[in-house]
């Protein structure tokens, strides 16, 4: 065999030492001369602590695993060069060891053959890691369609009923322009918001606090709490048609019969609701800041919903901000909501459960390849989990919508009577 044949054989052995365990085990700089401590051949970085040629590594690295002692045929002085190399062993090797590379750095069969399970696992990990194109499709889509039904500057929300908070505050702002600020009473000492959600909400459930009123409503004519009602009613209409323009400009949403896209917004367009406000939500000062508009947790008492719903929206809001999502994360789970397969009246199963699950997927990959922080991989099962408090919320607010209607049957929208009432019928 020529010395280029048995040089090319040794550039196929894989040194797996060199990356994981060489003490300096870096490329060398153009600037620097590339010569082989060993034979003088071209060297391509450090091996075994040594800067030496591919041939002159792979050498080494044999000659340390054979049992065999190397022998000079001549007086061990042979001098090692590109083209001689190969005619003493012995010399080669006493010249490797000369200039620096080192035996413990070898690694066994074992250890090769470890790592390259690691190198393979890890390779297999990122292929399945990667979007697909159909995922990327995916995100695409969701993503426009979210920017062109979401505006997050409220522009659009015109012609509402005014918000009335002078009933419960001495505000000086005026109905016809609601305020950008809620009561100056809150919940929390010093104006600061509470480091826990829920230590504000404790603290207003006191009999002075305006949170009493949330469980004193029912039948008795009082109004207090319902001075927001009209304003909120309008809002939530608004939301709702945003909403479904957003469901209606996807694709699978489209292709479903109208009776499942009727089933789907009625079960998720409070979930994608509450999605979309805690984009707007700002936990510091616990305030919505909806364009030009601020609303605070009293606006929402004053519409007269009670604690049972207030307090787990409360607690959703920060719990949700505080995974620091993404658009397009939120684009996804929107998604995810509005494909439920389990909503009442869903008739093509196996269809919708099919889209969920490609979005469900989507999203983890979309995490596994975006995120770098190192405890991304909790995210995933912590935005899952929140599905299942969006639907408890769900429930209640369709309960409470309900009841304020039987109070104020002419003050909540036919729209927002859609989507909570159980006939499905309606057409959006």
């Amino acid at each position: 065999m020529s010395n280029n044949a048995a040089d090319t054989h040794t550039v196929k052995e894989v040194d797996t030492k060199q990356t994981e365990e060489d003490e300096e085990g870096k490329e060398v700089d153009d600037e620097e001369p590339r010569e082989c401590g060993v034979c003088g051949d071209v060297a391509k970085g450090y091996h075994f602590n040594a800067l030496t040629c591919e041939g002159c590594k792979g050498f080494f690295r044999r000659a340390i695993k054979r049992s065999v002692q190397l022998h000079c045929p001549f007086l061990n002085k042979c001098i090692i060069t590109k083209n001689n190399r190969r005619s003493c062993q012995a010399c080669r090797f006493r010249k490797c060891q000369a200039i620096g590379m080192r035996q413990e750095m070898v690694m066994s069969e074992k250890e090769v053959l470890e790592r390259r399970s690691r190198i393979n696992k890890k390779k297999m990990h990122n292929a399945k890691t990667q979007l697909s194109s159909q995922q990327e499709e995916i995100i695409q889509e969701l993503l426009c369609s979210h920017r062109s039904t979401f505006d997050f500057a409220f522009s659009r929300f015109t012609g509402f009923r005014p918000i009335d908070r002078d009933i419960l505050t001495n505000s000086e702002h005026s109905p016809a322009h609601p305020s950008t600020n809620c009561p100056t009473k809150t919940c929390s000492s010093a104006g600061k918001s509470s480091a826990d959600p829920t230590e504000s909400l404790h603290a207003c459930s006191s009999s002075n606090s305006i949170f009493s009123d949330c469980d004193n409503h029912k039948g008795d004519g009082n109004n207090r709490v319902y001075t927001a009602l009209p304003h909120m009613a309008d809002l939530t209409t608004y939301m709702i048609q945003d909403i479904i323009r957003f469901s209606k400009s996807l694709r699978d949403f489209r292709s479903l019969s109208m009776e499942d896209q009727i089933s789907l917004l009625k079960g998720a367009t409070f979930e994608i609701m509450l999605i979309r406000f805690n984009m707007v939500f700002n936990s510091t000062t616990d305030k919505w800041e909806c364009g030009h508009i601020t609303y605070c947790i009293h606006d929402v008492v004053r519409a007269g919903f009670q604690l049972s719903l207030i307090e787990p929206i409360y607690k959703f809001h920060h719990t949700l901000r505080k995974l620091d999502l993404q658009e397009e994360e939120y684009a996804i789970i929107q998604a995810m909501s509005l494909f439920s397969p389990d909503r009442p009246g869903v008739q093509q199963h196996s269809v919708i459960d099919r889209v969920h699950e490609n979005l469900a997927l989507t999203l983890k990959t979309w995490i596994d390849c975006k995120r770098t922080d190192p405890n991304k991989h909790l995210l995933f099962p912590k935005v899952i989990a929140c599905f299942t408090e969006l639907r408890t919320m769900a429930e209640e607010y369709s309960k409470q919508i309900l009841q304020i209607q039987d109070i104020h049957p002419n003050t909540i929208t036919p729209l927002i009577m859609e989507v909570v009432s159980k006939n499905s019928s309606c057409d959006f």
